[in-house]
């Protein structure tokens, strides 16, 4: 089964990419409507995204993800990700290609379908980013994805993953610091997270959110969703040291914390939510706000 943070389901009760309970067949009803105007026909089961956002399935081999947001709401940023790291990055990031994609809106909403190469890995985690068992991963993976993120880092854009302003804004109620200046900005992923990532030989999935990042966050974030791991969470804190032990790599980890800290803030990962708290703690030497 192909899996990125739109191709992974689970138990309602505990997974975060579950369909959207009260348009759930409407969206289905725009999916098939996709696989016809594309000439492809789905064969695997329906993979919801993030809150039922998105709605993916295997069509052959393709991969028909379709995107659905109210018109009046919808973030440009997000809706155009995919294509534009598909033109922008370089083929050395290990990724599915994307293959064609159809846009239209009906009754309020607008629609979006993304055909690209289906991936026939399994993602690390399925139904929710936060790492739930210790991967077994080969020194050769955790190289490649040194060398993915490197490789993305060189990449010139003016997308804005995270914002100043929303550090000026937020860290302080997250975190309970003063906020900070980001000094060193870099190009990343933007939601690197267990499951948008494959075994080997790896894959980077979902690129909607790339764009400029403080130097560290992404590293920081996948650091984050393995604190329930602390085995996996120690390998990753070892394999970017380089960058996390930094002053401007602290700085993005941070960031990184407060963006899940305001998640959980909203229901999210109930079950991280302790060990984001102590974790910022111990890098700030400041309790966070309840």
């Amino acid at each position: 089964m192909s899996t990125t943070a739109d191709h992974v389901a689970g138990s309602p009760s505990t997974a975060v990419f579950v369909p959207p309970h009260a348009r759930d067949d409407q969206v289905r009803m725009h999916h098939a409507h996709a696989a016809r105007m594309l000439k492809v026909t789905p064969t695997g089961p329906d993979m919801w995204g993030w809150q039922g956002r998105t709605l993916g399935r295997r069509a052959g081999q393709w991969w028909l993800r379709l995107v659905c947001a109210p018109t009046d709401k919808l973030n440009r940023r997000l809706w155009e990700g995919t294509a534009t790291a598909h033109h922008a990055l370089p083929p050395t990031v290990p990724r599915p290609r994307l293959h064609d994609v159809l846009e239209w809106s009906a009754h309020g909403h607008a629609y979006r379908a993304e055909l690209s190469e289906y991936v026939p890995l399994p993602a690390l985690q399925t139904g929710r980013p936060v790492l739930t068992t210790d991967p077994d991963l080969p020194s050769v993976w955790w190289a490649d994805l040194r060398l993915a993120l490197e490789a993305t880092s060189s990449v010139l854009t003016d997308r804005q993953a995270v914002r100043q302003q929303w550090v000026d804004k937020n860290l302080t109620r997250f975190l309970g610091i003063p906020a900070f200046q980001i000094e060193s900005w870099t190009t990343g992923h933007g939601d690197l997270h267990w499951a948008n990532l494959t075994g080997a030989p790896l894959v980077l999935l979902d690129w909607e959110t790339w764009g400029r990042v403080p130097v560290g966050f992404d590293a920081g974030l996948l650091h984050a969703y393995s604190l329930t791991r602390p085995v996996t969470a120690a390998r990753v804190r070892q394999e970017f040291a380089h960058v996390l032990d930094t002053p401007a790599g602290r700085a993005g980890e941070l960031v990184a914390l407060a963006q899940l800290l305001q998640v959980a803030a909203r229901g999210g990962h109930p079950v991280l939510a302790p060990h984001l708290a102590r974790h910022a703690e111990h890098l700030t030497g400041t309790p966070v706000p309840v």
